[in-house]
């Protein structure tokens, strides 16, 4: 009977630590009554992001809400708690408010999204016929390459299609401190831009552009992307780089009381990870072909179950 009553003990003391460890992980999940709100911005590629985080939150048993916002403005509603978390910010467009109220402790910052960036000049692959040796910025001084280039308004120099005038581009001083024999014409718009690049391309003429990524774009055109020589090695390099092209990195920012209210959520979220060649993919769906938001981000999460699974079990 002492055998017993022991085994007995052991079995009571194991269902009793099993119960514990289910409340612990219900209590982890939080306010699971309380909605979080979401960030949603002005671009595709960005409602992509929130929605499928949003679509694995719920799957957790969270309630979702989107919440439309400007990316400037999202800071504010972020820090006084009105929106608790956004899951896709381009450090080097965060404005005069972010640095204050992450100073402040109002928001966090909890990581990298994992969105590889680009940002630099782009020229469709056939143009290593006219400039041999590309992608290398080297290429773009042989004056074949600089004659195929050359618009009446750059000569003699070859054109470089720029951003718009108000977007700010550092083209010009990377042109001059690698000595390059080019001239940047601003685009007038996005649209310009992608213009430029389907115009080119349809007729098979030479092309050198400014531009970045993710983009749909780079998902429907066969392109590549310039090697610029290091920053460090760029002739009178400035000490604040302004002359360099650096890729931005893509962070996920909450409200500070965010891991007090929904712990899961919040260790989600630290994991949530995205894709930029599957987000380029899904932004070339909806804007090229036209397909709903919600049928892409559904076909992503049954695509993805075994990913997504894996982050919320590690997060519980």
């Amino acid at each position: 009977m002492k055998i017993h009553a022991t085994w007995l003990g052991h079995l009571v003391a194991t269902a009793a630590a099993l119960c514990f460890s289910a409340n612990v992980a219900a209590a982890d999940l939080g306010a699971t009554d309380e909605p979080i709100r979401l960030a949603m911005l002005e671009w595709t590629g960005q409602h992509v992001t929130t929605r499928i985080g949003g679509e694995i939150l719920r799957k957790m048993g969270y309630k979702v809400e989107y919440v439309t916002t400007g990316n400037f403005p999202q800071f504010s509603s972020l820090a006084d708690g009105s929106i608790h978390a956004s899951l896709e910010i381009w450090m080097n467009n965060v404005g005069d408010i972010f640095p204050k109220v992450l100073a402040e402790r109002k928001i966090e910052d909890i990581g990298n999204l994992g969105l590889r960036t680009k940002e630099g000049w782009i020229f469709p692959n056939y143009m290593k016929d006219v400039c041999p040796g590309l992608p290398d910025w080297n290429a773009l001084k042989n004056p074949k390459c600089v004659q195929a280039l050359l618009m009446p308004d750059t000569a003699p120099n070859g054109r470089l299609v720029d951003y718009p005038a108000d977007w700010g581009s550092r083209s010009a001083a990377i042109i001059k401190n690698a000595q390059l024999p080019l001239k940047p014409i601003p685009a007038a718009s996005e649209d310009a831009l992608v213009a430029e690049l389907r115009s080119a391309v349809a007729a098979k003429k030479p092309l050198l552009m400014m531009f970045w990524g993710p983009h749909w774009v780079l998902a429907e055109f066969d392109v590549n992307w310039v090697v610029m020589p290091p920053c460090d090695k760029i002739r009178n390099s400035l000490s604040n780089n302004a002359e360099c092209i650096i890729p931005p990195q893509i962070d996920k920012v909450t409200w500070s009381g965010f891991e007090k209210k929904w712990p899961a959520a919040y260790k989600l979220l630290e994991k949530f990870k995205m894709d930029a060649t599957e987000q380029q993919e899904m932004m070339w769906r909806i804007d090229r072909k036209h397909e709903k938001l919600d049928t892409v981000v559904k076909e992503w999460v049954e695509k993805n179950e075994m990913r997504w699974k894996r982050w919320i079990k590690a997060a519980q």
